[in-house]
């Protein structure tokens, strides 16, 4: 009996996911499964508090320390260095169908200066970022459907993070006030609808936030974002479909006007997960239709029509063999084209969705965002051990559009004369999960500046950039 149990209790360890590097405890338990989809940390505070079983609580801290040697943004010059902290803190209670839940985030940094740019991406200290009442029912009517409904504020992460995320290695994360619906069909398919006011980070001053001044974020309440999510999954080919439309209707903030974006953005995605001696692959397209303000100036009002694309595909394959490597090939290209003069705007907007994944690191560096490129790739990853994982990834970047700006560099040549290409970046990375409460990360990044990066006007100096990164993360 002890054997079999001991067995049974490796394999389900064996099925666990690993959970992203960040503070993610509070997404850890899904209410319809009834079961976590990441392991439990082994220093928790349930267990070392006797807490009854219908109390959650958890307390994470990250710590990491990065530094850039060069720049690549408009008329900046030499490096730069911020230690970025993010101590947060998740309680929930469950009573039945019902569930009450609340998460306190402290994101501050060290380290930083007046030429570092820091901004609301890299600073939001102590604020809730999730409040919310919830019901979940694992067979409504018993039809064998499952439904949850949670209201108040809340972080979302829908299919491939694109366009909507709970950011990961970025030192802030999105929250949003609500409504949302979710319905699951097991192992069928499964819904999710929402309608939320986006909250917005506050200070968003440079010099505020260098000072640590503290005042709680709000809600846009001029801002609305809505949409609806559709999956499907085990399809022929173990085939897996994501369908989807997401509106955002912006006004001017309260304390700041906006880009008055209103967006219709319908997507489709198909993948297959990689598994080992198979092809697995993932092709993404969105579309993306409305209207957008020229400029946030408050003397203009003119609106532009928007209309702008995107595209992903990845093709890799897993090898059967020691550290199991993995190949990919990858490409994304996204819209640009931003010209008030001919009344258009062509440029693609990722709407509240992560980056890290497809083009290196944010924090700091973050020299590519999914607008106005064009960029080919291929990844390598390797497994040497269960508990270690690390990857090389390579990438060529050109703008979509010559005349149009390198977005996250805010640099652009209006007549196109310097050329499209910005150059190519090479990443490397690696992980160890020393148990499930300790896990430990560090990365470097060297953009090798293509034509565009020197000669743009404001460009910096030529000289290529360094990124480097290591961190910790403690769950209990």
């Amino acid at each position: 009996m002890g054997g079999s149990n001991t067995a049974q209790a490796a394999e389900e360890k064996k099925s666990y996911t690993k959970p992203p590097f960040s503070v993610f405890s509070s997404q850890m338990r899904d209410a319809l499964t009834g079961y976590g989809k990441y392991e439990k940390p082994v220093w928790n505070l349930h267990d070392a508090l006797n807490l009854p079983e219908w109390l959650s609580v958890s307390l994470e801290q990250r710590t990491r320390y990065e530094t850039m040697d060069g720049t690549f943004r408009a008329n900046s010059q030499g490096g730069d260095q911020q230690i970025p902290l993010q101590n947060d803190l998740w309680m929930e209670a469950r009573f039945g169908h019902f569930r009450a839940g609340g998460e306190f985030l402290d994101a501050r940094q060290f380290g930083a200066d007046q030429g570092s740019g820091i901004n609301n991406t890299h600073v939001d200290e102590a604020d809730f970022i999730q409040g919310y009442l919830a019901w979940a029912d694992q067979n409504v009517a018993y039809s064998g459907l499952g439904a949850e409904v949670i209201a108040g504020r809340q972080t979302l992460n829908f299919g491939s993070r694109r366009l909507v995320a709970r950011n990961v290695f970025r030192n802030t994360i999105n929250s949003f006030d609500g409504v949302r619906l979710r319905v699951l069909d097991y192992d069928r398919w499964q819904f999710n609808a929402f309608v939320t006011m986006p909250v917005g980070r506050y200070p968003n001053d440079s010099t505020q936030l260098l000072d640590h001044f503290h005042s709680f974020d709000e809600p846009e309440y001029q801002t609305w974002f809505s949409g609806g999510f559709l999956e499907v999954y085990d399809l022929p080919w173990k085939m897996n479909a994501e369908l989807y439309l997401y509106h955002l209707d912006e006004g001017d903030r309260k304390r700041n006007p906006t880009r008055n974006r209103r967006f219709f953005t319908p997507g489709m995605r198909f993948y297959i997960k990689p598994t080992k001696a198979s092809f697995d692959f993932q092709s993404e397209t969105i579309g993306q239709f409305g209207t957008v303000r020229a400029t946030t100036a408050a003397n203009d009002g003119r609106d532009l029509d928007h209309s702008a694309w995107f595209q992903h595909l990845d093709v890799g394959y897993t090898f059967d063999m020691p550290w199991t490597p993995r190949l990919a090939l990858e490409y994304d290209y996204a819209s640009g084209d931003h010209d008030p003069n001919d009344g258009k705007d062509q440029r693609f907007d990722t709407l509240f969705g992560a980056r890290r994944f497809d083009f290196g690191p944010t924090g700091i560096y973050g020299a590519f965002a999914r607008s106005n490129i064009n960029t080919p790739g291929y990844r390598i990853g390797i497994n040497p051990r269960s508990d270690v994982q690390a990857f090389l990834a390579h990438r060529f970047f050109w703008l979509a559009e010559d005349k149009d700006a390198w977005t996250s560099a805010n640099l652009r040549d209006k007549t196109g004369k310097t050329g499209n290409y910005i150059g190519q970046q090479l990443e490397l990375s690696a992980r160890w999960d020393v148990n499930s409460s300790l896990n430990l990360e560090t990365g470097w990044a060297h953009l090798f500046k293509g034509t565009f990066a020197k000669n743009a006007p404001s460009a910096p100096e030529a000289k290529d950039v360094d990124y480097f990164y290591v961190q910790s993360l403690f769950r209990f």
